[in-house]
């Protein structure tokens, strides 16, 4: 009988699971897999037709083009900025908006956003012809949260830590990685300040899970992150008023396990559909390749 009361309540649990998630297992999506040089990619972005990413911290400053059919690395862009911990890449047409703003302690007091002229950076050509590499520089947008007032050590126990990012309406908008309360908020800076500057909330939602990359496109916010049981999901929201995306629920999306698809840390979306990446993921009995995926606009339901 217990035994029979206990498959019942593992199947109602899976039942309500299936009800309001839809299943989108990305692992038959992978296109490729990342090279070396960008095993550990955390952010992705598309500005004039072309793809790019970076690593996080403990890496050079450097960007990279990537084939936005299989992932291999087309150029690779040098700068003379500092890598401390790139999280988020943005775009608004003419620049890139490099978020060096990742926290995982909850005590870093010099948060930033590089601003970067795409013209420069476009300038440089395919890596594969030595010497080719070209370096830039770019200027710090400086900001805060407001409601940060502790800056002790809390090692992915704070909710001060960002890895997304996008450009909307003239602003740049973070999408927090919380740790804690597996929410996000939303808080928007403006680009054109040049001064230190309190980032504004605005709202947050309770994803479940905690969010590495976001991207926005045809008036729809994604969000993409993983839990602590390596599970990967992406949230998709609709724009209810300008840069307002919480005020619905969205299309609630899980992708798999990061055992099978990498550490999920890059998103973009354009016309095609969505692009992807992650980094290496290692775990006691082995590691997972980082991975590059495009999932056909037809396949996410409406």
């Amino acid at each position: 009988m217990k035994k029979i009361l206990l498959i019942v309540i593992l199947f109602a649990g899976q039942s309500a699971f299936a009800q309001q998630t839809d299943f989108l297992k990305i692992k038959k999506y992978r296109v490729g897999y990342l090279e070396d040089a960008i095993q550990e990619t955390s952010g992705l972005n598309i500005l004039n037709g072309k793809l790019y990413t970076f690593n996080d911290s403990g890496n050079p400053a450097e960007l990279f083009e990537i084939d936005k059919k299989n992932g291999k690395i087309i150029r690779k862009l040098k700068t003379n900025l500092i890598n401390t911990d790139w999280e988020a890449l943005a775009s608004d047409g003419e620049n890139f908006y490099i978020g060096d703003f990742g926290n995982n302690e909850g005590t870093r007091k010099d948060l930033m956003i590089y601003k970067v002229p795409y013209q420069r950076l476009d300038e440089s050509i395919t890596i594969k012809i030595p010497g080719s590499e070209r370096s830039f520089d770019g200027t710090k947008i400086l900001f805060y949260y407001p409601e940060q007032t502790e800056f002790t050590s809390k090692n992915i126990k704070n909710d001060f830590d960002a890895e997304a990012m996008i450009y909307l309406n003239g602003k740049l908008h973070i999408f927090t990685k919380e740790w804690v309360s597996k929410s996000t908020s939303h808080y928007i800076v403006d680009p054109e300040i040049s001064e230190l500057q309190k980032a504004e909330k605005t709202e947050t939602y309770k994803t479940g899970f905690v969010v590495t990359d976001a991207s926005y496109f045809d008036k729809k916010l994604y969000l993409v992150g993983y839990t602590k049981k390596t599970e990967v999901f992406l949230d998709v929201f609709t724009e209810t008023e300008p840069g307002i995306f919480f005020k619905e629920k969205p299309k609630h999306y899980y992708l798999g396990t990061a055992l099978s698809l990498s550490q999920i840390e890059g998103i973009s979306v354009d016309e095609s559909g969505i692009y992807i990446s992650g980094e290496k993921f290692r775990y006691p009995l082995g590691t997972t390749k980082p991975s590059f995926y495009f999932i056909p606009k037809d396949q996410l339901r409406d």
